[in-house]
């Protein structure tokens, strides 16, 4: 019987995530950690820095099989793997793909004409923590704030974010 690979969002200790990155790496177990670039915080210099995309969280891939996912619970500073009380939940395909995609340019997202938003409206976050994450438009706040619905792992959060780090993503559909 061939045991089916899943990509899971493992939750890491603070600060932990190019740690347990390596370590799991070094285990030959497929992992996944994606980054953006910002600019430091730091006022003494203006250095493009690379931080988790999501962080406390790294991507891996396994079976469900308890032994397999032992192996990466043993890994240190390796916390738990997202789910419920039947067990981890599987992190779709199509959304480690996206993920993979999004970090994997070089290049930023540069906004274009100010375009009225709707309700539903697909979009992107083009900065801050949540750069790169696809969302629905939700509302409008005030003071140049919207509300950014998220699917995190089949649960859905409001993310409250500047109307200029959003912007819709166009309908391909001719």
């Amino acid at each position: 019987m061939i045991k089916s690979h899943h990509w899971f969002a493992l939750l890491t200790r603070s600060n932990f995530e190019q740690t347990v990155y390596t370590k799991v790496c070094q285990k030959k177990i497929d992992a996944f950690l994606p980054k953006m670039r910002k600019q430091s915080k730091r006022k003494d210099r203006k250095l493009m820095i690379e931080t988790p995309l999501f962080p406390g969280y790294i991507f891996v891939r396994s079976t469900t099989a308890p032994q397999d996912q032992l192996q990466i619970l043993k890994t240190t500073g390796a916390v738990r793997l997202l789910g419920s009380a039947k067990g981890p939940i599987p992190v779709p395909e199509h959304q480690i793909e996206a993920l993979k995609l999004l970090t994997s340019t070089s290049q930023d997202l540069i906004t274009g004409a100010i375009v009225q938003l709707k309700k539903g409206d697909p979009v992107v976050i083009l900065e801050g923590p949540m750069a790169g994450l696809k969302g629905e438009f939700f509302r409008y706040k005030g003071q140049g704030r919207v509300i950014v619905k998220i699917d995190l792992l089949g649960q859905y959060a409001g993310l409250e974010v500047d109307l200029d780090n959003v912007e819709k993503i166009p309908n391909l559909i001719s």
